[in-house]
């Protein structure tokens, strides 16, 4: 089992690993397994891509996300600015279907919202406004219709986790109420966690994911 420093290690080595996060200086802090991130990124996109780094290494049992976004006054937008910049974004982006969106802006805080027929639409919306100077967050409350027959969607889920060569298909457990899917079970680590939940967003139908998965193994090093 690693120890917290050998996390703290693997975190600071991954978030040099990524090409978007090798100018930005980001603190780690780790105990009983549970990472800490902090300092300030020119971007939001740097403050997510942060967060999935950490949770790729192995031994982390969770993430405490304390990053800020600082941008440069030369970059800074009002409200009204900003908005128009996200509608536009979200125009450029073919898998968005940005009619169907309505965005608010307050103290450049993006909030998203309407319905949508798939998860990687909802998606693709937040990733279009991500990298856009003077976002300090986005908040994605774009919900989806649901689409399938609760045992459709529960055999889909099932196949797709048969077949995705991170996940122990045999641990994962899956209960489906309409469009909401509750998972639990043991997994192995965070990335089997994080993959399992993107394969039932993945599935038609799903309009919401509860995860009780718990990660195997509690004992630490010290």
């Amino acid at each position: 089992m690693k120890s917290d420093i050998e996390i703290q290690k693997d975190v600071i080595d991954q978030l040099n690993y990524e090409p978007i996060l090798q100018s930005e200086k980001i603190e780690v802090s780790v105990k009983n397994g549970v990472v800490t991130l902090s300092g300030i990124v020119k971007f939001y996109s740097q403050k997510m891509a942060a967060e999935h780094a950490v949770k790729k290494v192995a031994g982390v049992r969770a993430v405490a996300e304390e990053i800020q976004v600082g941008h440069s006054p030369l970059l800074k937008k009002s409200d009204p600015e900003l908005a128009e910049a996200v509608l536009q974004a979200l125009r450029w982006n073919t898998m968005v279907p940005a009619e169907k969106i309505m965005v608010k802006v307050e103290d450049g805080i993006v909030s998203l919202e309407g319905e949508l027929d798939w998860d990687y639409q909802r998606i693709a919306a937040s990733k279009s406004i991500n990298n856009l100077a003077g976002v300090i967050a986005v908040h994605n409350f774009i919900t989806l219709k649901p689409r399938m027959t609760t045992n459709d969607i529960k055999q889909k889920i099932k196949t797709a986790f048969e077949r995705i060569a991170t996940i122990d298909a045999e641990k994962v457990m899956v209960e489906v109420d309409g469009g909401k899917i509750t998972l639990s079970g043991k997994v192995r680590s965070f990335a089997e966690q994080e993959d399992a939940i993107n394969a039932v967003w993945s599935a038609p139908g799903v309009t919401e994911v509860e995860n009780h998965m718990e990660l195997e193994d509690s004992v630490y090093a010290w």
